[in-house]
């Protein structure tokens, strides 16, 4: 070892031993004037203060501070001048370490190299009337800060453990609430401020910008490393934008704070690169939680945010800004499900800039979002809801889809369908109550090609069908629309006013206006009208839209009243056929009303009103009717004998007019109930003929065995008949036939209960022909022998003539 470096190396130790007891000393001297240094330090901090600040003893802590001298000040208390009326203390410690600089000490300056804060409470208390604890250290009027005072409060290093830090503002319902469980931070002071890092482990109780709305990051573990700048002449504190970690999510958030006089302004902006849409939503104030928490995201996002307070005194809510970008996720609200969805979505708690920050004036927005809609592909270029308070939902949804991508969200209980495109482009509107859609407007189309559509609730299938929607605000009008049911097609306008108003809300109050036209209809293809209207149910909301929608579509379709004007060139019901078929039929509440309806019929024609009551299988019906110059044979024909068979197309030909004012019952495969009619017909029968009538030929046999009672020619006949039941009523009446003369009357039961009387001249018709006077051939017609007869059932279902002994 050279001699040059064995002398440094002994004036290194010597300098050492010097520093060490320097040391040595201080701690001496402090040990050793412990009281004294204690009430230097109080005497000059309290001088320097509005309140009192208090230190039970303090102890000198040999090791921690070197080459510093430290000192441990036990149950340390800081009160503001007016702490007899809020109560609150700005500082309860259990232990406060001191680190002193020892060439101040010497001096006689106190200089805090560090300071460490243990097992405290820090209560930073603002009234409603604006003013704070934190006075305490304003100097007091009658002084000023010198450079030196001013040097004592520098410290360089600041130690907390276990401190309870609390920013209770009541003027501006603020209240930040912290358990600080390790800070450790280290300050580097420049002309123009001060620089530091700190280390922070802090458990948030409390981080509410507005006490009434609730705590943003609500019992939350903060953990990482805050690099701070503070700027003098600003009077602003600048915090890094770097990785802090908010319970088990890795956050990069950075800050600027203005900590100038009468104002407490900040802009605090936040990211993650990968984070669960739950957790972010959690760190916000329930106020907006529960908002954002009627969504769900399955897979992380990305999500950059701003919380700014500009220190306006009006203020009490901060500027929030939130954008997330999510990418071929799934997404989860109250009326459904999106699947591989695609957005970028906004929230802000102050859309109008002129407006109040608050939930009135915030929105939610999704941008070019994609996505399955229960197997429907959507496409929004923007979608906003606004008013968190009373929220709108607003925007533009486009879809083009296969009809059969709709069969598993409908869960196959009231439409299914099969082939088929549909072309959706809407303009939505609507309230949102629970982030469900309520009375919306639409406006826009939907156009619905080639499709065959089951309604499973009637069983009512359609073939080769296309409509289109089109939505304008709360009306629906369908228009360019065939159907195809069976055989039967038809073209169909509809418009139907407030369709959107009562769709949810009133199903029973939406009227709607139908314009059918076909070219042929087969009514029995449409007996399930037939049936009995279904009770709506108000059902809880589905979290399925389609579905809903579908559900709530059969509640309209079995509850609206609907007015059908119908044009058929030609309908046929199983052997009835007519022609040129006009129709005004309403579907009201369980009645199908028919207006009116004209129609051509078996070379006559025939127009009627009435009413059919659907209650289940047996529906009852009352049918007024006015028929013109009907071919009876055909009439009869075609509405299979009226469930009779006792007189039927067989037996019968002439052209019928007739008032017909008559009720029953017809099941839900539109059959008459037999037994079920009850009514009266006032006929006249023109050129008419009764063939093979067997009540008559029998009567023939006993009374006229030489003529040929087989087709009896009536040239006019009129009669009044009542139905009651399975019985009919015929009225008096005078038939004058080619072959014979007979009044006739009494009741003609239809299985059993036939009393018919009959009063026949033996006198043939022929010999009446020259008479032209009407009351001398009403006495020729019953000249001679009258025979009085009585058909009356024979015990085996078929009818035996008798005498007649009460006859008038």
């Amino acid at each position: 070892m050279s001699r040059s470096l064995k002398i440094f190396l002994k004036v290194i130790a010597a300098l050492f031993g010097i520093i060490i007891l320097i040391w040595l000393g201080a701690a001496y001297y402090i040990n050793h004037n412990n009281k004294k240094i204690l009430a230097t330090i109080l005497n000059q901090l309290n001088s320097n203060v509005n309140g009192k600040i208090k230190v039970n003893s303090m102890e000198t802590t040999i090791f921690k501070g070197f080459p510093g001298v430290s000192v441990s000040l036990k149950k340390v208390q800081l009160r503001d001048s007016l702490w007899a009326q809020h109560k609150h203390d700005l500082l309860n410690a259990q232990d406060i370490e001191v680190s002193l600089n020892i060439l101040s000490l010497i001096t006689g300056n106190i200089n805090i190299n560090k300071i460490g804060i243990n097992n405290a409470n820090i209560y930073v208390y603002t009234d409603t009337n604006g003013y704070s604890n934190t006075s305490i250290f304003k100097a007091k009027s009658n002084q000023s800060s010198s450079k030196k005072d001013q040097n004592a409060y520098k410290i360089n290093r600041l130690d907390f453990n276990n401190v309870n830090l609390i920013v209770d503002n009541q003027k501006r319902l603020k209240l930040f609430s912290f358990v600080v469980q390790q800070l450790k931070g280290k300050i580097n002071y420049a002309d123009t401020g001060w620089n530091g890092k700190i280390d922070l482990i802090t458990n948030v109780k409390s981080f509410a910008f507005n006490t009434k709305k609730g705590s943003f990051l609500k019992d939350k573990i903060i953990k990482g490393r805050l690099i701070a700048h503070y700027n003098e002449k600003s009077q602003q504190i600048t915090i890094d934008q770097e990785k802090l970690n908010i319970g088990v999510d890795e956050f990069y958030i950075g800050a600027k704070i203005s900590i100038a006089e009468e104002k407490s302004a900040f802009a605090i902006a936040v990211r993650a690169n990968k984070i669960l849409y739950k957790n972010i939503s959690l760190l916000l104030s329930p106020n907006i939680s529960t908002k954002l928490l009627k969504f769900s995201i399955d897979q992380p996002i990305a999500v950059v945010g701003t919380i700014v307070d500009d220190g306006s005194k009006n203020a009490t809510d901060p500027l929030i800004n939130v954008k997330i970008t999510v990418k071929n996720n799934t997404v989860t609200f109250p009326s459904g499900q999106l699947t591989q969805c695609d957005f970028l979505g906004t929230f802000t708690n102050k859309d109008t800039v002129s407006k109040f920050i608050g939930d009135a004036n915030s929105a939610i927005r999704f941008f070019a979002l994609t996505g399955d809609y229960y197997n429907m592909p959507l496409k929004v270029d923007t979608f906003s809801i606004t008013n968190l308070e009373r929220p709108i939902g607003v925007g533009l949804v486009t879809a083009q889809f296969p009809l059969e991508n709709l069969n598993k969200s409908l869960g196959g209980e009231t439409l299914n369908f099969k082939n088929g495109t549909a072309d959706l482009k809407l303009y939505c509107k609507a309230d949102i109550e629970n982030f469900t859609f309520t009375k919306p407007e639409l406006s826009g189309n939907v156009i619905i090609k080639n499709a065959d559509i089951t309604y499973l609730t009637r069983n009512m299938k359609l073939v080769n069908s296309s409509l289109t929607l089109n939505f304008d605000q709360k009306n629906l009008n369908i228009i360019n629309s065939r159907f195809q049911l069976g055989k039967s097609i038809l073209n169909m306008n509809c418009s139907i006013e407030n369709f959107l108003n009562f769709y949810y809300t009133d199903p029973e109050k939406i009227l709607v206006n139908l314009k059918l036209n076909s070219p042929q209809l087969n009514l029995s293809e449409f007996m399930f009208l037939l049936g009995q209207r279904k009770t709506v149910k108000r059902k809880a909301k589905s979290k399925n839209a389609i579905k809903e929608v579908s559900e709530q579509l059969s509640n309209v379709l079995e509850a609206a009243k609907v007015n059908i004007q119908l044009n058929v060139k030609q309908a046929t019901y199983n052997r009835f056929v007519a022609k040129n078929l006009m129709a005004n039929i309403s579907l009201l509440g369980n009645g199908i009303y028919f207006n009116k309806i004209n129609v051509n019929h078996a070379g006559g024609n025939a127009n009627l009103n009435g009413k059919i009551t659907q209650s289940g299988n047996n529906n009852k019906f009352n049918i007024n009717a006015n028929i013109n110059g009907v071919s009876i044979m055909n009439f009869f024909y075609a509405f299979d004998n009226f469930g009779q068979n006792s007189i039927t197309d067989k037996n019968i030909r002439g052209y019928l007019s007739a008032k017909v004012n008559t009720n029953g019952s017809i099941t839900e495969q539109g059959n008459i109930v037999k037994k079920s009619m009850y009514g009266q017909v006032i006929f006249s029968l023109n050129k008419a003929a009764l063939v093979n009538f067997e009540p008559i030929k029998k009567v023939g046999k006993f009374a006229f065995p030489n003529r040929n009672l087989s087709n009896i020619e009536i040239e006019k006949l009129n009669g009044t008949l009542t139905l009651s039941g399975d019985k009919i009523n015929i009225s008096p009446m005078q038939v004058n036939s080619s072959v014979l003369n007979f009044n006739v009357k009494g009741i003609y039961g239809l299985n059993y209960g036939t009393d018919i009387a009959m009063d026949i001249p033996l006198r043939n018709p022929k010999k009446n022909k020259g008479i032209i006077d009407k009351e001398e051939l009403e006495l020729a017609r019953m000249k001679g022998i009258v025979l009085h007869l009585k058909a009356i059932d024979d015990g085996n279902g078929g009818i035996k003539v008798k005498w007649n002994n009460d006859h008038d």
